[in-house]
């Protein structure tokens, strides 16, 4: 293709309202187009991306059995309402009505159309296992959309689902979708992790996160540099920190601490470890009626180690805390502990509240809290003697850099990841909901057993720049380049001789199945590289006049930080050699 034929727009400046360094060089490199908060128009050079991406997902996707089909963008709302997450999803499901007053949503996943599919079509075990899979559109109202195509309203998403007999089936379904996900992403020339994930609101009982590593991401993966354990940090197990609870060696204390609200505050006041000290968190939790109005509101008192913070998703599948919590008001504080936030714990409670202990701070001794008195802590405070049991003891935290492994093989590193990838073992979380059943051998109606498989296709783009990237613009893995090689002739309008070797350069790839690009347009050099460099074309070959006459072009490959010279003769079999590479 010649760049005449095709559209090329790049600007010098970001706009001002692009943050992160994958949306400044998308609209640098004129790859998207912001139309409104969080959607955009995906220009020729991007649609050349997301295409590429698409067929390797598909040619995976077909290889591991996967069957495409093509679900509405649209849905009815009855669906969502049998599963139970019209109500449930949030605000971020864009409900609409028709000209009739009939609900509909906009759809963010499908789950519910394709159930609904197989309790129509997959009526008996011989027509299993199968896996549907689609490329479509989606659409997630984000409250504040930000990032560009990282955090869109409007994104394309590649998502399969898996229906098979029993479990051990669909295991080996989800094991399939797993290795395939690996190569998709290796083929890409992604560097990623897979971890181990939350299934969050989509239910099921197994996941995991596809990762690209990125030191700009949003995720924290955890992981063990010495073995094979990975998660992310919603899933990752923090082990107690204290072997077992030492004998109490201070007595009770109440301190003063003026002014000092936060445990590191606390800490440097008394002159001592932050690790002594221990962190009060309040929830609540509301029993309601079918009208929802509230009867009873329980208060739950957490708490970590002053150097600790809370993992809300661990929190939330505690007993008690699994049906929905929230933090506690000011007045529920006041009502149970008589103080203001900053200075709350065990001692002296207005009225009960359960207690939940971190696994580290129900080993602890000797340690700190609040004396609920403003300005007060209350030191050498152990369990037993001074305090009962925890109702609770639980991992409530979120691991930190040096935590011992899981799996006992070493201690835990972190790392930032962009999530561009989700597989989870659903069960029969939808199919029991729907009522999605096969007959089985003896004519018994079983339900089905499913699996769901997502990737982020345009988030891909945006991850794949925040990996890869330099000073002078984006960096594109060769198998996704919106073209694997550009020809940069100057002088192509001026000089017969560089326009017939551009040409004969550009015709010869071409038959080859080069995806090569020949820059026609009689740009300078310095915005003709300039230009490439930021679009991130991985191969550039330039020819001149002088360059002809010398007998050599010039190859760069966009991450080399000089030229090479190669013999006009040689160029092609040079090419193929950097491509094989």
């Amino acid at each position: 293709m010649k760049a005449t034929q095709f559209f090329v727009s790049t600007l010098k400046e970001a706009p001002a309202d692009a943050e992160v360094m994958s949306h400044k060089l998308m609209m640098r490199a004129g790859f998207i187009k912001r139309l409104g908060a969080g959607i955009y128009t995906y220009m020729p050079m991007g649609l050349r991306v997301i295409r590429k991406v698409e067929a390797i997902i598909r040619d995976e996707m077909n290889r591991a059995g996967g069957i495409e089909l093509l679900m509405p963008v649209v849905q009815p709302a009855e669906l969502w309402q049998e599963s139970g997450r019209f109500q449930k999803y949030g605000p971020e499901l864009m409900r609409v009505k028709d000209r009739h007053d009939r609900d509909f949503i906009i759809q963010p996943t499908s789950e519910e159309v394709i159930t609904d599919i197989a309790r129509q079509e997959l009526r008996s075990y011989r027509a299993l296992p199968k896996n549907f899979y689609h490329i479509q559109t989606k659409f997630r109202d984000e409250r504040r959309p930000r990032f560009g195509v990282m955090r869109g309203r409007e994104f394309t998403m590649k998502d399969a689902y898996s229906f098979d007999r029993d479990v051990a089936s669909a295991s080996k379904s989800y094991d399939q979708m797993f290795d395939a996900y690996g190569r998709i992403f290796g083929r890409m020339g992604l560097t990623f992790r897979a971890v181990a994930a939350d299934n969050g609101s989509i239910g099921g009982v197994r996941s995991h996160e596809f990762q690209v590593i990125a030191d700009t991401g949003e995720d924290a993966i955890i992981y063990c540099p010495t073995s094979d354990y990975a998660a992310n940090i919603e899933m990752a197990e923090a082990l107690p920190l204290i072997a077992e609870r030492g004998a109490a060696t201070q007595p009770l204390t109440k301190t003063a601490t003026p002014g000092k609200s936060t445990c590191e505050d606390v800490a440097a006041y008394l002159n001592v470890p932050l690790q002594n000290t221990v962190k009060s968190l309040v929830l609540a939790t509301d029993e309601t009626n079918e009208a929802g109005d509230v009867l009873k509101v329980t208060v739950w008192l957490l708490l970590l180690r002053g150097d600790h913070s809370l993992n809300e998703i661990k929190a939330g599948k505690l007993p008690g805390l699994n049906a929905g919590f929230r933090f506690a008001t000011v007045a529920e504080i006041d009502d149970h502990f008589g103080c203001k936030p900053g200075y709350l714990g065990l001692i002296g409670l207005k009225k009960p509240v359960k207690v939940v202990a971190d696994r580290t701070v129900a080993a602890m001794s000797d340690f700190i809290c609040g004396a609920n008195e403003a300005d007060f802590h209350i030191t050498g405070v152990n369990w037993g003697r001074d305090v009962p049991e925890p109702d609770a003891v639980a991992d409530i935290r979120n691991v930190v850099e040096g935590d011992p492994s899981p799996d006992g093989k070493g201690v835990l590193a972190i790392q930032r990841g962009i999530e561009v990838g989700h597989v989870f073992l659903l069960g029969t979380h939808y199919s029991q909901k729907m009522n999605a059943t096969y007959l089985d051998e003896t004519g018994k109606p079983q339900l089905l057993q499913m699996g769901c498989y997502g990737i982020g296709v345009t988030r891909i783009l945006g991850a794949a720049i925040e990996q890869n990237f330099d000073a002078r613009g984006i960096i594109w893995p060769t198998a996704i380049a919106p073209f694997t090689v550009v020809i940069c002739p100057i002088g192509y309008d001026r000089s017969a001789e560089v326009k017939a070797a551009a040409d004969a350069l550009h015709d010869e790839l071409i038959a080859l199945g080069v995806d090569a690009l020949l820059d026609d347009r009689g740009e300078r050099p310095g915005g003709m590289f300039a230009d490439w460099e930021l679009i991130g074309v991985p191969h550039r070959v330039v020819i001149s006049d002088r360059g002809l006459k010398e007998g050599k072009l010039e190859y760069q490959g966009r991450r080399d930080a000089q030229a090479t010279a190669v013999p006009p003769a040689e160029v092609l079999p040079f090419l193929k050699a950097q491509l094989g590479a």
